[in-house]
């Protein structure tokens, strides 16, 4: 059959977990057990689910509302927003004496606003909804007492069930295996579902379960209580009167999947939501934008305005009350309402102003944009929408397009300072290839620059010496033989073999262990079968000449992590002697090698020194025979750790691996190339061009890094390095004769005066341009995160251009994250692809997962995934620059816009005396902010752009303007606000001076309030229209018709509800078809108040472009003149930034102008 369809019959073996044949004794101390007490507490009957009635049940619900809880809850949700509040107490007293209005101009826009919020949470609630159903209905087999199997819905499960999972199905609960379809109770699991890898996991059932008869099982299970970690399991299994330890080996988790097994057979031990699945499921860190917090506060600074505005106005109508009552008589009769008798009491002034204050309240409440929010939620969704469709952004070869996982974070994209990343699988590509080797002190490949592109993935070792079998003529065969053997046995890669072809492809947990096997291989040791105790190798007899099949008996494997940095097998071949094969990394393996084991040690570390300056990843390969005595007790002590039920137990199983893992020998080291992926030097220089700084944490040795870091333009040739290092000889002496206290304070004072001399170097290059780069070895960085040093050490790092930390852990990398994130006041975005960067992505501002080969993990974490590393200058020089734009304009014009509608309605109030009487109809009020003036503000949020994406990439300094927050500035904010003011003044007075005491019509007819208020509504209407096409920077055809159109429906509006009866159009009753649109004074004042509000904007505009003009406006400038290749043009866009560049940001400009002057001179 062709392509995906052809038949492949996968032979899959063994990938054990510190498999031992002893792992099924019952073996246990009473100082490990833990069962029964806190945290290890669960009981399980296996067959009896009716005595896990305590538990929950399996019905999962991911949704976040129920139909009962829908309406209250989604209410409270809405009014935890202190505006949402606030405007529900002004709909609540809108239907009281108090209100200067009828109940219709609060509650209208109020409900629009809630409505909005509530269907976009229903309908994506009902979503998850239908995901629910669709999952808790599948189907299973489930045990039910007499051998069979019937089929039921996963919701109906119960604790203690056994179930019968087929092949390619999803786990329903989480279970313990029993057995399986292979005869040694083993099943492949694959795990996307929760951890996004993609390679195979094998799991294993215990030897006493895997022919157990079902009818008549009688087991109880112990274990720990439900909790989230996804790799740890420790209960006891009872059984025949025997106890027996359980492990994540026979934990098969809920959401993984059946593979290459046909069937399995497993107890149910947590349901629902106890499964470790779900208690993961929790929300990741709330991270909220640096304009979203400062929001915020504008809404209280409005709340202060609006409150001090009505707070100065019953001041004024108390004292004015107070003095209206004169002989008895009330002189302003005409402001007491028919029924009232305490509103307008002169007699009772206080009682009156505290009155007349509530009624300021509500009318003033038209200051605060009570659209704002919903708004922003619209347009952040609109703008997440156009980042994941971006084609540029799109990766084919992998069918990986960008995803913004939340739309909170979209404007942070355009602020940030600090970019912190991972190198491998972010910077590189993460797919290893075999380059060199180190075998017995001899160097073996040729060097990286000659090398071809490989014929076989993974291997470009190219060596006459050791291919084709010339290795028997080596003077070290047998340490090259025993090099190449420990690559094709110490590893926990998997071989499938296609049945057609005969082929055999490896499954492995990293690209560098499939390079190591496919380079055994290659030399003539292929690994092709494994099974649950056994490895079996074709390699070439060294006496006779021929390939045989050797068969290496698995004891042990233990595991590699990123703490203990190596991994180990145990393996017997034939009758010999125990072997232990142990590969790591240099930091931990040289210090383990024995005193008869050190023949080629120096000649080794200069060969990994050699390959760490080319930028290669290197690996030391050691050795060990083992007496059978010593075996005999690592045995007993591993299968004692192993069966242990206590919340320690891998740290005992580490413990006695370190004990085994010593006195070895060195046969040599391996080199591996991971190239750069596409595009990463020129988006590096782009990113830093742009004033952003970029940190590298990675786990590689100080010279690799330092290697790559040129390769990627992190570093350049003209930059001074700070190298902060204690991995030096005299410090590794050290570190063995002396005591560890006495060490830590060296090593400590070491790491300050190396921090104390860098800073003296960069306060003595204070005014150059020339930039530093600091490096900090991993030891050297964890004294620098100490308390006592880390600010030291950040305004160090500040300070440079470029940081490197080597030899970084997972919680160094968060660490240094929370350190820049804090210290530092910028915004940071941490990039990085593998699980060891989960931390940093979530301490960061913003995080971005690459979604490469080692799992989703990091996209499961972050907030936005991309396919590749040179995605991000497009992600944060266009789509964050323009959404950093949009969003800050946005929400200054929603303020300027109700500042100028609000203050008009206090200019009228005080003109009426402070009688709380409002200038617009109520409907007028209601429909403000939801029809005349929302759709043009949320156009702008979605549709502008300052300049092109290609002028934002060719002109990166435009980042700068969100990097100093030019735009949302406290300075920026005032002026729009102090703007709104001024408009709202201009348009009331010269509206009552044009109006006030004249003949309005041919009929002599005075303004009354009707065409008052009819004629500066207009004016508001037209002059906050205008601003907005002012504001826009990039008009299409949907702003057109929704900025005019606003326009036109103020008109339409006009006449459709004027021509209502008067009981429900009011006041507004005809006005404007046989009052206003008749008479030219309507007109002429409308046309002259608009002009005169926007001639100070259009003045202010043409001074700032001319004598201040910012990195846009330049930019714009040089477009629209034709001399975007002029060799100035840098010079005149870096100086239109109106603070100073960042360290090395400057560097950067200077040598690119260079560039551009050398290419535009004159040939000889």
């Amino acid at each position: 059959m062709a392509g995906g369809e052809r038949k492949r019959r996968k032979r899959k073996l063994q990938l054990s977990k510190l498999f031992t044949l002893s792992s099924a004794k019952a073996c246990f101390k009473p100082a490990h057990s833990e069962i029964g007490r806190s945290g290890f507490s669960r009981v399980v009957h296996c067959n009896q689910p009716e005595s896990a009635d305590d538990y929950c049940d399996n019905y999962v619900r991911t949704t976040k509302y129920t139909l009962a809880s829908f309406l209250p809850k989604s209410l409270f949700e809405q009014f935890r927003r202190v505006a949402n509040f606030y405007f529900l107490v002004v709909g609540i007293l809108s239907f009281t004496p108090l209100a200067p209005y009828t109940a219709v101009s609060a509650i209208v826009p109020l409900t629009f606003v809630i409505l909005a919020t509530m269907v976009k949470e229903g309908v994506e609630d009902w979503r998850r909804k239908q995901q629910d159903i669709e999952v808790n209905s599948r189907k299973v087999g489930v045990h039910r007492g007499n051998g069979e199997f019937e089929l039921k819905e996963w919701k109906t499960l119960r604790v203690g069930d056994i179930l019968k999972v087929e092949k390619n199905d999803f786990f329903p609960a989480d279970l313990v295996l029993l057995s399986s379809s292979y005869e040694d109770a083993v099943c492949y699991v694959e795990t996307m579902n929760l951890d996004g890898e993609t390679n195979l996991k094998l799991k294993q059932g215990l030897e006493v379960t895997k022919e157990v008869n079902f009818r008549d099982l009688e087991a109880l299970i112990k274990c720990e209580d439900p909790n989230a970690n996804l790799y740890s399991f420790v209960g006891t299994m009872e059984l025949k009167g025997a106890k027996y330890p359980l492990s994540p080996q026979q934990l098969l988790l809920r959401g993984s999947k059946l593979r290459n097994t046909d069937y399995i057979y497993g107890v149910v031990i947590f349901t629902g939501p106890d499964t470790k699945v779900v208690q993961n499921s929790t929300e990741p860190p709330s991270k909220r934008s640096m304009i979203e917090r400062k929001m915020d506060k504008i809404i209280y600074l409005m709340f202060l305005v609006v409150v001090s505005l009505a707070f100065l106005g019953a001041v004024l109508f108390g004292m004015t009350t107070r003095e209206d009552y004169q002989n008895g008589i009330t002189t302003r009769w005409y402001l007491k309402p028919d029924d009232s008798t305490v509103f307008f009491d002169p007699q009772r002034a206080p009682l009156a102003a505290l009155c007349h204050f509530l009624s300021a309240l509500m009318l003033n409440s038209y200051f605060i944009p009570i659209s704002l929010y919903v708004s922003i939620e619209i347009v952040k969704v609109l703008q997440s929408i156009f980042i994941n469709k971006d084609i540029h952004m799109y990766y084919e070869e992998a069918d990986k397009p960008a995803l913004a996982r939340t739309s909170n974070l979209n404007e942070e994209l355009g602020q940030v300072g600090t970019v912190l990343s991972d190198k491998t699988g972010t910077l590189t590509c993460n797919s290893m290839e075999f380059i060199k080797c180190s075998i017995a002190g001899t160097a073996y490949g040729r060097g990286v620059e000659f090398a071809a592109e490989p014929a076989v993935k993974g291997f470009n070792f190219r060596d006459e010496r050791i291919m084709n079998g010339n290795w028997v003529k080596e003077t070290h065969a047998d340490v090259i033989q025993k090099f190449f053997r420990l690559l094709a046995v110490c590893h926990t890669v998997i071989p499938e073999v296609d049945e057609d072809t005969g082929k055999i492809s490896y499954e492995a947990e990293s690209p560098d262990e499939a390079a190591f096997v496919i380079a055994a291989r290659e030399v003539g040791f292929e690994y092709f079968i494994r099974t649950q105790t056994t490895v079996s190798v074709r390699e070439l007899d060294v006496v006779n000449g021929e390939r045989v099949e050797r068969m290496y008996r698995v004891l042990n494997v233990l595991e590699f992590s990123s703490s203990r940095k190596r991994m180990s097998v145990i393996v017997r071949y034939e009758d010999g002697k125990p072997l232990l094969l142990c590969k790591g990394a240099d930091s931990v393996m040289f210090e383990r090698l024995s005193g008869n084991g050190r023949e080629y040690e120096e000649e080794t570390r200069d060969h990994v020194n050699e390959y760490a300056d080319a930028g290669l990843r290197t690996l030391i390969l050691a050795y060990r025979e083992l007496d059978e005595k010593e075996y005999e007790v690592f045995t007993e002590r591993i299968s004692e750790a192993k069966s242990s039920v206590s919340a320690d137990r891998e740290a005992l199983i580490d413990e006695v691996m370190e004990k085994i893992e010593k006195d070895l020998v060195l046969l040599g080291a391996t080199a591996v190339e991971d190239k750069l992926q596409n595009g990463v030097p020129e988006c590096i220089d782009k990113l830093a061009q742009a004033g952003i700084k970029i940190w590298v944490l990675t786990g590689d040795k100080m010279e690799t890094a330092i290697n790559i870091g040129f390769a990627c333009s992190l570093l350049r040739r003209e930059m001074k390095q700070i190298i902060i290092n204690l991995e030096t000889p005299e410090i590794q002496h050290l570190e063995k004769s002396g005591e560890n206290d006495v060490i830590a304070e060296v090593l400590k004072e070491k790491v300050l005066r190396q921090i104390t001399n860098g800073k003296a170097q960069l306060k003595a290059s204070c005014g150059n341009s020339e930039a530093f780069a600091l490096i900090i070895d991993g030891k050297s960085l964890a004294y620098a995160l100490e308390d006592d040093l880390k600010y030291i050490f950040l305004e160090l790092a500040t300070g440079c251009a470029s940081v490197i930390c080597c030899r970084s852990s997972p919680k160094q990398k968060a660490l240094v994250t929370r350190l820049v994130k804090t210290g530092s006041g910028q915004t940071t975005l941490a990039i990085g692809d593998g699980a060891n960067d989960v931390g940093m992505l979530q301490e960061a501002d913003i995080g971005v997962g690459i979604s490469g080969v080692e799992g989703m993990q990091a996209v499961m974490s972050s907030d936005i995934a991309i396919a590749q590393f040179r995605y991000l200058e497009r992600l944060l020089l266009v789509h964050g620059h323009w959404c950093y734009r949009r969003i800050s304009k946005m929400i200054c014009y929603f303020f300027y816009k109700n500042i100028t509608f609000g203050f008009t309605l206090f200019l009228y109030e005080a003109y009426t005396s402070f009688s709380t009487t409002p200038a617009y109809n109520d409907w007028y009020l209601s429909l403000y902010s939801v029809l005349f003036s929302s759709l043009p503000v949320i156009c702008l949020g979605i549709f502008d752009q300052d300049v092109s994406a290609r002028f934002c990439l060719k002109f990166p300094v435009l980042y700068q303007e969100g990097v100093q927050n030019l735009l949302f500035s406290w300075r920026r904010i005032l002026s729009w606000m102090f703007h709104g003011f001024c408009s709202a003044i201009i348009i009331f007075f010269l509206c009552k001076t044009s109006l006030e005491s004249q003949a309005f019509n041919h009929e002599g007819k005075p303004a009354g309030r009707d065409i008052f208020g009819g004629t500066m509504y207009t004016c508001v209407v037209w002059v906050v229209t205008l601003q907005m096409v002012l504001t826009i920077s990039y008009f299409t055809v949907i702003q057109h018709l929704v900025v005019w159109g606003s326009v036109v429906v103020w008109y339409l509006f006009l006449m459709v509800y004027g021509s209502l009866p008067p009981r429900v159009s009011t006041d507004a009753y005809m006005v404007f078809l046989e009052t206003l649109a008749p008479s030219p004074s309507y007109w002429i004042t409308t046309l002259f108040v608009v002009m005169s509000t926007m001639l100070p904007y259009f003045i202010f505009s043409a001074i700032q472009m001319q004598f201040f003009p910012m990195s846009h406006g330049t930019i714009k400038l040089l477009k629209y003149e034709d001399q975007c290749n002029d060799p100035g043009e840098l010079e005149l866009v870096r100086q239109a930034s109106v603070r100073p560049a960042l360290v090395g940001f400057t560097a950067r400009i200077e040598a690119i102008k260079r560039s551009v002057m050398r290419s535009h001179q004159p040939g000889p």
